[in-house]
């Protein structure tokens, strides 16, 4: 115990480095969000009827992670509720859920059930009929003359657990409401995602699009100042710090949070070292810990089946590393005669492989082989230390 409090000890009277870390992670909301005005200024005027009694279009955010997709939802929300209580104008309540948090949102029976909470009314965790919960939901909806703007973050996820059903009830509930309205925000990275859904959900929701670009490295230096002015103790950052989280997290496809995360990470290591300035070296070591963290992380969330399909390619690749998809193939019919599994067909292999290059865990490239047809090339897209850790993953996991 000696040795524990001589390290929270020591922690108190090293110079501090952050003033705020709140300020450098993905809860926190800014006043401002640089360089997505015109999504603020286009989610805002779409919502606003709102206000006067009416019903806001639905929308659906597109855009890849860090882009400023929740952020940008949370926000406009907040401030439209805020305003909704002034003089003359019609009340509105912004909830904002994620699906792909567990326990809270991620099938349909929870995500009525928190809807219902956030009106005052609590529903049992599970046990009751979907259609009762609905009733439940629909009748504490009703008891009030407002409009809900429904935020839904990583919808798809919900769609592929549940089915597309849950959405067309949503929107058909309005039909039969007399006091409220609901508005949904759909969030998402798939850009595809609406094309998923059955051409009579697609006509009930009569959607509006947004589009997030990524940021570049310029415009995530921006993000960075912006964000390390609330978050460090003044002269804490060495120069070219923030320049080279934003440049990596440019490469990662203008992701913010990973920009944040880089920043964060590497202060926390520089603090736990008892130094007093966060350096470039920090960064690297912080790059390195995030990849290792993301990789596992992500891969220990996947599907068994996924696991076969990545642990196929990682067998091949040791061998060759000119991977191609029918090796692949091969390779996860045995590993799933080992283990028991039913093998799924050749196209939903394709498209596991597709989610693994989405996570950005391998890069493929699909390539022409003449008469032959065309094929896809994968490449493990991790360093030696990150792919090392992943290998002792699915070797305990398949062993």
């Amino acid at each position: 115990m000696e040795a524990v409090q001589n390290i929270f000890t020591k922690f108190l009277e090293n110079k501090p480095i952050f003033v705020n870390r709140e300020a450098l992670t993905i809860s926190f909301t800014p006043e401002s969000v640089p360089h997505r005005e015109k999504q603020i200024n286009d989610l805002s005027r779409i919502l606003a009827p709102a206000l006067k009694g009416g019903k806001p279009s639905n929308v659906f955010i597109y855009g890849k992670t860090g882009t400023g997709k929740t952020l940008v939802s949370r926000l406009v929300g907040t401030e439209l509720e805020r305003t909704s209580r002034g003089l003359g104008a019609s009340p509105t309540k912004a909830v904002y859920v994620n699906c792909k948090m567990k326990k809270a949102a991620d099938t349909e029976y929870r995500l009525l059930a928190g809807l219902s909470k956030e009106f005052g009314k609590n529903v049992p965790f599970t046990g009751l009929p979907t259609d009762q919960v609905y009733q439940i939901f629909f009748n504490t909806l009703d008891s009030t003359k407002q409009n809900l703007l429904l935020i839904i973050d990583e919808i798809d996820s919900l769609i592929e657990k549940t089915g597309d059903e849950i959405l067309y009830n949503l929107t058909r509930i309005n039909q039969e409401l007399s006091n409220s309205r609901v508005s949904l925000i759909g969030i998402t990275n798939n850009l595809g995602f609406i094309e998923m859904l059955d051409p009579r959900i697609k006509s009930a929701l009569g959607e509006e699009e947004l589009i997030f670009p990524p940021y570049n490295a310029l415009q995530l230096q921006d993000i960075l100042k912006s964000r390390a002015s609330l978050a460090f103790v003044s002269g804490t950052l060495e120069n070219g710090v923030i320049e080279k989280c934003a440049a990596l997290a440019a490469q990662e496809h203008g992701d913010a949070r990973r920009a944040l995360d880089l920043l964060r990470v590497a202060a926390e290591i520089a603090e736990r070292n008892a130094e007093e300035t966060v350096r470039l070296a920090h960064v690297d070591v912080a790059q390195g810990k995030i990849d290792l963290d993301r990789v596992i992380e992500t891969v220990k969330a996947q599907p068994r089946q996924s696991q076969a399909v990545l642990y196929s390619i990682m067998q091949l690749a040791d061998k060759n590393s000119n991977v191609q998809t029918g090796g692949v193939f091969e390779v996860y019919h045995n590993i799933c005669a080992q283990h028991a599994l039913k093998p799924l067909t050749q196209r939903r292999i394709s498209d596991l492989i597709a989610e693994l290059d989405l996570f950005g865990i391998i890069t493929t490239k699909i390539i022409s082989r003449g008469r032959y047809g065309r094929t896809r090339i994968i490449t493990i897209n991790l360093s030696d230390t990150v792919r090392k850790r992943l290998k002792n993953l699915l070797y305990e996991i398949f062993l």
